[in-house]
């Protein structure tokens, strides 16, 4: 008969992915994915474009915003916004929003001169798809390794444009 592990050496994938990406120099920021779709049912995507939802502690939500413009517009729109959130999330209601100015992940890295960039001009090479396969290599859920995948590709290709905007060819 085999014996059962104590379960005091699991640990919660939650407290171990920050750091494995940290080590592998992937600097990203894990935000829970359901206040996030939650946030943009709430708020429509006007609002949503401008502004991302990155943490629910508590009972306040903190909410990244592109421009004080923004702040000051949201600042004003705060009760209504706490009803739509309130209202879309199934958890404990937020009875605070914190907002505060940051940067917006876009779905394309821009230039220096604040244009779209095509990332397909930015294609994986062999040893990135190696390096990937590797990394995932170990992890049994397909959901979790298909995000791992796709956050490992975009900080790739991230970098890859930021190598070229410095190159002095430019």
């Amino acid at each position: 008969m085999r014996r059962r592990r104590k379960q005091g050496n699991l640990q919660r994938i939650g407290d171990i992915l920050p750091k494995v990406l940290k080590k592998k120099r992937l600097h990203i920021h894990l935000e829970d994915r359901h206040i996030s779709d939650a946030w943009k049912k709430a708020v429509g995507s006007i609002i949503s474009a401008k502004t991302r939802a990155y943490k629910l502690k508590g009972d306040t939500l903190f909410v990244k915003v592109s421009t004080s413009t923004w702040m000051q517009q949201l600042q004003f729109m705060k009760e209504e916004i706490k009803e739509k959130v309130n209202a879309v999330l199934e958890k404990k209601p937020v009875k605070n929003i914190y907002f505060s100015i940051g940067i917006i992940g876009s779905a394309s890295p821009k230039d220096k001169h604040g244009m779209t960039t095509d990332i397909g001009q930015y294609p994986l090479k062999e040893r990135d798809k190696k390096l990937i396969e590797k990394s995932l290599a170990s992890i049994p859920d397909e959901e979790l390794k298909n995000i791992i995948k796709g956050v490992m590709i975009k900080e790739i290709t991230n970098r890859r444009f930021q190598e070229d905007e410095r190159s002095p060819l430019k």
